[in-house]
């Protein structure tokens, strides 16, 4: 069956990752079998330039009637000063709430190869291999009301509302003790239920949910801790399931515990576990079109797309060989250059990765 794949490269350093990511894939399709056509749409700023919107209509019919979506990145300084409805990074989140992508995995796993480069000590980061759930389409990001408004007094006043329903927190949760199953078996919770009602309902549904998986352990925690735990000993957890804000700052965390932000990929699924993928990193205008970037994040982010949404796990399996086979060659992008290392360009890295990939056979 043919992989419908969408690819939508988006700004910054976003075309040049993409384009390291299409080699990766056109070398599946020509040399390992991998059925698959491949189609690119414009997003963020580029979709905006495109049609005057971040999320163009066009793309957004590709993107459902594609199997997955694999995105660069959005985002970047000459689009700020636009209406927020008009940002690249509503696109995003409009490309999100559209596709009902409300489960986002990203992992924070260490390579070996990369542990001097981490800025904790090796014995607390080395074996490293946490997989953080994070509910993506609800909590604050998306609850009304929402604004800007102004007070009797004259001055002004922003507003967010953090808001989850009991199925939005029982989807996600499901999501995260199924993977925990396969996996270490032990979710932790994360929340802020000693002063949030929202987390209070969290808690409660995560318990209840828990009670449907007995080999898998449940524990909870208040988020600053967890934060906390995550540069203390990040080792202690294995899955760790929680709300679209916390999710969005603890995985930024756990980012930096791997050497690089430029490590990480991620995967964004919908019930039916078709998925949008992309590295956890931004769109990094400042240095984008320099050869700088580092493609392995977006790489490993087609490692998850073949397991996740197209049910190809062996090909996932040899796309992450590949990547390690290429680092233990001592080959480095600047983010993640050591002393000994071989300083590459984000095309190298792309062909090396490659070039393993088809060495492998």
């Amino acid at each position: 069956m043919t992989a419908n794949i969408l690819i939508t490269p988006g700004d910054g350093i976003g075309p040049e990752i993409v384009a390291e990511a299409r080699k990766l894939l056109e070398a599946l399709r020509d040399d390992f079998g991998f059925d698959c056509t491949l189609e690119e749409a414009p997003i963020g700023g580029a979709g905006y330039e495109a049609h005057g919107k971040p999320l163009p209509e066009e793309t957004l019919a590709l993107a459902r009637e594609a199997d997955a979506i694999l995105l660069g990145a959005v985002g970047g300084p000459r689009w700020e000063q636009l209406d927020r409805p008009l940002r690249p990074e509503r696109g995003l989140l409009a490309i999100r709430a559209e596709l009902g992508l409300f489960g986002n995995l990203r992992p924070a796993i260490l390579y070996p190869q990369l542990a001097e480069a981490s800025s904790l000590r090796h014995e607390i980061v080395a074996g490293l291999d946490i997989m953080i759930v994070r509910e993506l389409t609800g909590g604050i990001y998306f609850g009304e009301p929402r604004g800007i408004r102004r007070l009797e007094n004259g001055e002004r006043q922003g507003y967010n509302t953090m808001v989850y329903s009991e199925s939005e927190i029982d989807r996600v949760g499901r999501l995260a003790f199924d993977i925990a199953s396969k996996r270490g078996s032990r979710v932790c919770s994360v929340d802020k239920a000693n002063v949030l009602e929202v987390s209070e309902l969290w808690r409660e549904v995560m318990e209840r949910v828990a009670r449907d998986y007995p080999g898998v352990e449940l524990s909870h925690m208040y988020v600053d801790n967890a934060a906390m735990q995550l540069v203390r000993a990040p080792k202690q957890f294995d899955v760790v399931v929680t709300s679209n804000l916390f999710g969005d700052v603890l995985s930024d965390c756990a980012a930096m515990l791997t050497g690089s932000i430029g490590m990480l990929p991620s995967a964004s699924l919908d019930v039916n576990s078709k998925g949008l993928y992309e590295p956890v990193h931004g769109s990094a205008p400042d240095i984008a079109g320099k050869g700088l970037a580092n493609p392995l994040a977006t790489l490993l982010s087609v490692a998850m797309m073949l397991r996740y949404s197209l049910d190809q796990g062996a090909l996932a399996d040899r796309v992450q060989q590949a990547v390690g086979d290429v680092l233990n060659q001592g080959l480095r992008t600047p983010d993640i250059a050591a002393r000994q290392s071989r300083t590459v360009s984000t095309a190298e890295m792309g062909d090396a990765v490659v070039a393993a990939l088809r060495a492998r056979g």
